[in-house]
């Protein structure tokens, strides 16, 4: 699992398809080490402080493995950070990583917090009214990081896994029960009972879990 881009970049106003949005999702690969702190890493920003960013959602990841699919989906060749993530990651899987599983790059410690949920300005971005559904559908949503201890990193490190989880639950596993098998008690209680799991989508799955009795 090597980091094959650190992209960064500050929120502006960006048109996309005659629609403007305030937002930090073009984000460029960084030139050298970068600093990564409790809230992200420097000269990066989000435009949606409601939906993004903060320290559960610090740092976005997606595979690299993933570029060729969504290519074929759009009939385009995506440029990089074509996801708006943070670190573009090589051999990296949703049905390998868990919830809760800690990792070390550079010198920054990590820990996966919650998948990536898709949202309007992604598609917005590429004339898709349809791409956060079949983001969804697809299970190659990306994943977020919280940072447990600051550290610099860049381009061409490894993510070295340092703590695996001992309750298992996978991305893949989170994003199926939240977008496909919301009625499924037993699955929104595993996904629960992860410590690790970000604020944002326990109060999410404690929702799911009213509505599931």
């Amino acid at each position: 699992m090597i980091i094959a881009s650190l992209n960064t970049g500050l929120p502006r106003n960006e048109t996309f398809f005659g629609k403007e949005i305030f937002t930090g999702i073009c984000k460029q690969p960084a030139k050298g080490p970068l600093h990564l702190g409790t809230l992200g890493f420097e000269n990066d920003g989000v435009g949606d402080l409601k939906h993004h960013g903060g320290n559960d959602k610090a740092v976005c990841v997606y595979s690299l493995d993933h570029y060729p699919f969504w290519e074929n989906i759009l009939g385009m060749k995506l440029s990089v950070a074509a996801f708006g993530e943070n670190l573009t990651i090589s051999h990296i899987d949703e049905n390998d990583i868990c919830i809760g599983d800690i990792f070390q790059f550079g010198t920054a410690l990590v820990q996966v917090s919650q998948p990536r949920q898709p949202c309007r300005t992604l598609a917005a971005r590429y004339g898709r009214d349809d791409l956060i559904k079949l983001v969804a559908d697809s299970g190659r949503t990306g994943f977020y990081f919280r940072v447990l201890k600051e550290g610099n990193a860049e381009q061409g490190a490894s993510l070295l896994l340092k703590e695996k989880d001992p309750r298992a639950v996978s991305v893949s596993f989170a994003n199926r029960t939240y977008h496909h098998d919301r009625k499924n008690g037993e699955a929104i209680e595993k996904v629960l009972a992860v410590p690790a799991l970000s604020a944002s989508w326990q109060k999410s799955f404690q929702d799911l879990k009213k509505n599931a009795l």
